[in-house]
């Protein structure tokens, strides 16, 4: 009889030593997960390269008029992605050097590169696509529009040491600015970026 307690008793403890191992490591996975969150940590798949817009810029209620005529519209219904830039009047080799970059990440989407526009936000009725780059199919050069350019965050500013850089932006299919490029940013990022949410459709 006594064995017999002996051994409940011993199941007893096993048992709420199991339970306790199980709450423990049930709750400190949902603890370490939590503070590795709040601190900023992700793993390297699911970072962005640009900036995560939050809010977002909202371009929706703007229809851009596009330079030869025509406007521009932002269809929900298709999984187009845009990546935007809005350069100043005189914008020099600064401007080349982008136009190249960005013609090299829209050729290397490959098959999905029809699915990109590419928005040159002009700030004169004269401005052209550099001549020095081939323009990517999807170029799309947009009337000067003071409302699109309003609707880019930070636009105007600066980092220091690259002087003449100029931000760029991804643009969702219904609109809504999401991801910001800073000036003298990486074209390998935007293109990552980019390859990731042409897979969402």
């Amino acid at each position: 009889m006594q064995q017999d307690l002996h051994a409940h008793e011993h199941n007893r403890k096993r048992n709420r030593i199991a339970l306790l191992l199980i709450f423990a490591l049930f709750f400190g996975t949902m603890l370490v997960a939590g503070l590795l969150r709040f601190s900023g940590w992700r793993p390297q798949g699911s970072k962005n390269f640009g900036e995560l817009l939050k809010p977002p810029g909202d371009l929706r209620e703007i229809s851009p008029r596009l330079l030869d005529g025509g406007e521009y519209v932002w269809k929900s219904g298709e999984r187009t992605w845009r990546i935007v830039v809005a350069p100043p009047a005189d914008c020099g080799a600064k401007c080349s050097k982008l136009a190249q970059d960005i013609d090299t990440v829209w050729q290397l989407f490959g098959k999905d590169a029809d699915d990109v526009h590419v928005l040159w936000s002009c700030a004169t009725v004269d401005c052209k696509w550099p001549a020095s780059t081939p323009a990517p199919a999807t170029l799309k050069l947009l009337q000067p529009d003071s409302r699109l350019r309003a609707g880019l965050p930070r636009l105007d500013e600066r980092v220091p040491g690259k002087d003449g850089d100029l931000p760029v932006y991804v643009v969702d299919p219904y609109g809504f600015v999401i991801l910001r490029y800073p000036p003298g940013f990486d074209p390998a990022g935007l293109r990552a970026d980019v390859a990731k949410l042409l897979k969402l459709k």
